[in-house]
């Protein structure tokens, strides 16, 4: 996990689990759905509030309400895997080794998690989508077998880890 940093004037809320991409000014934003290289995945921000007077540390940034530019926290390990719930699917065995698409989703305020989720409509070989799909939740003596891990079901969880990334590029960001 690295430390990077938002416009204290960016307006859009970025979420715990949001994918989120470089600007060419240094700062992160969160990131749309396509085949730009992402930056990593967010994990919460410190800011000090105008409204409050303090810092506030949070699992979100809520878009407004900072003095100054706020600190955030990216997972940007480049060999990261993450359990992810598809917007459709099934997401079936066959798909693991494929790369795919996200889509962004309405966050919680309150428990400041990410709307995002795997995009299943766009899982293929290309090589600029932003994760690969490792594995699917069930497939494994850690994640046993509830809810979401069967791959013949919509709406399944799988492990994807990052294709297209900041550090993975050969090209830079």
């Amino acid at each position: 996990m690295n430390t990077r940093r938002i416009s204290k004037t960016y307006a859009t809320a970025i979420y715990h689990g949001d994918p989120v991409v470089s600007e060419s000014t240094g700062y992160i934003q969160q990131a749309a759905p396509g085949t730009t290289q992402i930056a990593g995945i967010f994990a919460g921000c410190k800011y000090l509030s105008v409204s409050q007077g303090r810092t506030l540390w949070s699992s979100y940034w809520p878009g407004a309400d900072a003095a100054q530019d706020v600190e955030c926290y990216i997972i940007d390990d480049p060999s990261a895997v993450f359990t992810v719930q598809a917007n459709g699917g099934p997401v079936a065995l066959a798909d693991v080794g494929s790369n795919v698409n996200f889509a962004i989703g309405t966050g919680t305020a309150s428990s400041g998690m990410s709307g995002a989720t795997l995009d299943a409509s766009t899982i293929a070989t290309t090589a600029t989508l932003p994760f690969r799909i490792v594995g699917y939740v069930g497939d494994n003596m850690f994640s046993g077998a509830g809810p979401g891990s069967d791959p013949t079901t919509a709406y399944n969880y799988v492990f994807v880890t990052f294709n297209n990334q900041d550090f993975k590029s050969l090209t830079g960001i």
